[in-house]
């Protein structure tokens, strides 16, 4: 069962959503937020695995909230559904830390798509704000940090590192004070960008580049 969170500072959509969400047997609205500082409050009581975030809500908005969110609930995955769809909206959701941006709308089933991927730890973007993204990863590749494998984060080769000492994913949760949850999705980012499929796949590539 996935437990999910609505925010958004609409009724009508926000309750038109909830309706679409809850008639799938899978997926759980467990709470409703009209601003940032509730979906925040009720995060941190209900532990849900999905959030879908509006972005421009009044008091606390969506950025502020999902900053929060990533820095205190890293395991939960915030998934934006906005109607902005300006590169400054995109970047600055994806810089604090949703795992998904959609535009409404997106129909029913679209979304549903999304809030199973992101509770998976895929990411996931709309058509509309795809080739923006895609370009900004283009070019972020040009000033790509150095090292053996550039393309992952510096938590994700931590985790990799650790992969290759042959530490299962509850002593690497422990290690780095987060969720197994947490970890099963760093990893999954890690095996992605690696092109890999399994864990030994992966310790071949990072003990070959020197990473153990």
């Amino acid at each position: 069962m996935i437990r999910v969170l609505v925010a958004d500072d609409h009724p009508v959509f926000r309750r038109g959503l909830v309706g679409v969400l809850s008639e799938e047997p899978d997926v759980e609205v467990v709470a409703e937020a009209g601003d940032g500082d509730t979906a925040v409050a009720l995060v941190s009581e209900l532990k849900p695995d999905v959030v879908l975030m509006d972005l421009h809500m009044t008091g606390s908005g969506g950025i502020a909230a999902t900053r929060r969110l990533t820095d205190e609930a890293p395991e939960v995955a915030v998934l934006v559904l906005t109607m902005l769809d300006d590169e400054e909206s995109v970047l600055a959701a994806l810089h604090a830390g949703a795992r998904g941006y959609l535009v409404k709308g997106a129909s029913g089933d679209r979304i549903l798509e999304a809030v199973r991927a992101v509770d998976l730890g895929e990411a996931v973007f709309g058509a509309d704000v795809a080739g923006l993204v895609l370009g900004r990863l283009t070019a972020q590749r040009r000033t790509a940090r150095a090292g053996p494998f550039p393309m992952l984060t510096d938590r994700e080769e931590e985790i990799l590192s650790l992969i290759a000492l042959g530490r299962s994913n509850t002593e690497i949760a422990r290690h780095l004070v987060v969720s197994d949850k947490t970890v099963r999705n760093h990893i999954t980012n890690v095996f992605a960008k690696l092109g890999v499929t399994d864990r030994a796949q992966a310790i071949v590539k990072a003990r070959d580049a020197g990473l153990a």
